[in-house]
């Protein structure tokens, strides 16, 4: 019965641990970066996840503590369907982001990003207008173009920069659409546009419109969440490497329990 106490309590520390993990990496990739912040229902299943592990944990402990044999063979259930919630999720993880990438521009040091190149469940959560006017608001708010007509006064600076996926896709009209750069955030109009991009049709001087009703703005928001729900993904796996085996350790310990006689009425 200690033994099996004692492993328990080890376990949920372990556990609780592992939760904290995950509970940072959801704040962390609600911090992170601007758009990140904007998009609420991609970090919270991250946040949700770490406080439920950690609220079992600190069940685990308590009942280690009172020696508590039902109460071990309850957690063990309950940890058995957390494990499987859990591989559910990191494989929903990398399957959503699983598509997507910028393409290489020649003379360019950025890339360009479309939205039919991602995954169809993001495509929705961006295309859907009451999410995106959310979205939208929340980066013109947070102005992350703002700083570009400093750090690149000249279309020479402009054409080599290394700009993120949020800048490539908001700050700017497409490359295809032909504007004449007259600084980073204000571009003169190409007549006639013989570009197809409906993007083109979008853009707008004005720095709280921009770009930011084109779908490059949506495509490179989502290039930038898959780049962090891919570290988000990896750091699941290592979680769910230490709960298996942490659970295969606690089943053993009740199954030992079982056989030495202290467990009576309760089966697995």
């Amino acid at each position: 019965m200690r033994v099996s106490n004692t492993l328990i309590g080890v376990w949920s520390i372990f556990t609780g641990l592992a939760s904290l993990v995950i509970l940072g990496t959801g704040i962390w990739l609600a911090t992170k970066h601007e758009d990140t912040t904007c998009i609420k229902f991609l970090q919270w299943p991250v946040i949700v996840l770490g406080i439920f592990i950690l609220v079992l944990s600190v069940l685990g402990i308590v009942g280690a503590l009172r020696r508590n044999t039902c109460f071990l063979w309850i957690f063990l259930a309950i940890y058995f369907i957390l494990i499987l919630l859990l591989i559910i999720f990191t494989i929903f993880a990398f399957v959503v982001t699983n598509k997507g990438a910028g393409e290489a521009l020649s003379n360019k040091g950025f890339k360009e990003y479309r939205l039919r190149d991602y995954s169809t469940w993001l495509q929705r959560r961006v295309e859907k207008q009451s999410n995106w006017e959310k979205i939208r608001s929340c980066l013109a708010d947070a102005k992350v173009c703002n700083d570009l007509d400093k750090k690149y006064p000249t279309e020479v600076q402009f054409d080599k920069a290394n700009l993120t996926p949020l800048e490539s896709g908001c700050c700017k009209p497409p490359v295809e659409c032909g504007f004449t750069f007259v600084n980073a955030t204000n571009w003169v109009r190409a007549k006639p546009n013989s570009s197809p991009n409906e993007d083109c049709l979008k853009w707008n001087n004005d720095k709280t419109e921009l770009c930011f009703q084109c779908d490059s703005c949506k495509a490179g928001l989502l290039q930038n969440v898959k780049k962090d729900w891919r570290k988000v993904a990896v750091v699941l796996i290592v979680v769910l490497v230490i709960m298996i085996v942490v659970y295969t350790i606690g089943c053993c310990a009740f199954r030992n329990n079982r056989r030495g006689g202290s467990y009576t009425k309760y089966g697995p």
